[in-house]
């Protein structure tokens, strides 16, 4: 009988260690044919190593982490995980992160995403916007169920998955009011930004050669190159942003968040801006380092303060 009680408890507490710190569902981002997608021989792939790499990613979703409904803001982010196209840190810019966000009252959705340079889509450089556009449609699909305010969702990308996180906020459209498929009728456009030591331009001599190759291949049509480098396609209704670098970092020069503040600056959207001191490239939640890590207080501090300015809306 005691034994049988042990197991019970241990069980009981298994099961809440898993409903409060594991991920709450998956869901695919299309039904049916993926879009701009051909078969590959190459399976995707997961390598859980100090952190947790996906490469070859093909059937792109997202992994959905719900607050508490009680603590919950009404505030939703997309997160893009980065990489360099070529692969992406699921755990350290990914997960860790919706599960901080859970922890101010954010839903957190980890957006697994097509990479160019998996040679499984048609036109490649289109994949990942397009998977990231999907996403934020689909939320906004869900939103009542998920206790979602529509008009509170946002993006956030670190490193390329910056340049995706400001490629959305720069290139989206508010839906299609006649679309056969339901979802296609949401708006793409995030409320939002969060860009963590983002790739920005990729005309600049301060740009991120490899993360460019991966997406536009190595000899790039300098239309796609400027199509691409979101500092120069900041519009009156591209989302506030709020924006994080370490003025060491040498993997993305900080000129790459710089260049795009000043740009919504130009367009008086609000931003806000935090150059550190230190932290180098891809810190994440910077956990080791309560220097590094102060961006996340932060970030809750300025969420608040879009949940309270109508302004910005």
């Amino acid at each position: 009988m005691y034994i049988k009680r042990i197991l019970t408890l241990y069980v009981f507490f298994t099961g809440l260690t898993l409903v409060v710190s594991g991920q709450d569902f998956v869901l695919p981002l299309y039904s049916g044919e993926i879009p701009n997608s051909k078969k590959t021989d190459t399976p995707e792939k997961v390598e859980k190593k100090d952190i947790i790499i996906v490469s070859n990613v093909q059937e792109p979703n997202i992994a959905v982490y719900l607050p508490s409904k009680r603590f919950s803001t009404g505030q939703a982010v997309v997160i893009c995980p980065g990489g360099g196209y070529w692969i992406l840190a699921y755990d350290l810019e990914g997960t860790d992160i919706a599960r901080y966000l859970n922890s101010i009252g954010v839903t957190g959705i980890v957006l697994k995403y097509r990479l160019p340079t998996a040679g499984n889509t048609v036109e490649p450089h289109k994949a990942p916007l397009m998977d990231a556009q999907r996403a934020m449609r689909l939320v906004r699909t869900n939103a009542a169920k998920w206790n979602i305010d529509t008009a509170k969702i946002g993006v956030m990308g670190f490193s390329a998955g910056g340049h995706l996180a400001s490629t959305l906020g720069t290139h989206f459209d508010y839906g299609n009011k006649s679309a056969s498929d339901t979802v296609e009728r949401f708006s793409c456009r995030p409320d939002f930004m969060v860009l963590m030591y983002p790739v920005i331009s990729f005309t600049s001599p301060l740009m991120h050669p490899g993360s460019r190759e991966a997406l536009l291949g190595k000899n790039a049509d300098p239309k796609l190159a400027e199509y691409y480098s979101n500092e120069l396609q900041v519009k009156d209704d591209t989302p506030p942003a709020f924006f994080v670098h370490a003025d060491d970092d040498k993997g993305v020069p900080v000129e790459n968040s710089l260049q795009m503040y000043a740009a919504m600056r130009k367009k008086k959207i609000p931003a806000e801006l935090h150059i550190l001191s230190e932290g180098g490239h891809g810190f994440g939640l910077g956990v080791n380092n309560n220097h590094i890590a102060s961006w996340t207080k932060n970030l809750q501090l300025w969420l608040n303060w879009l949940n309270k300015d109508k302004s910005t809306k």
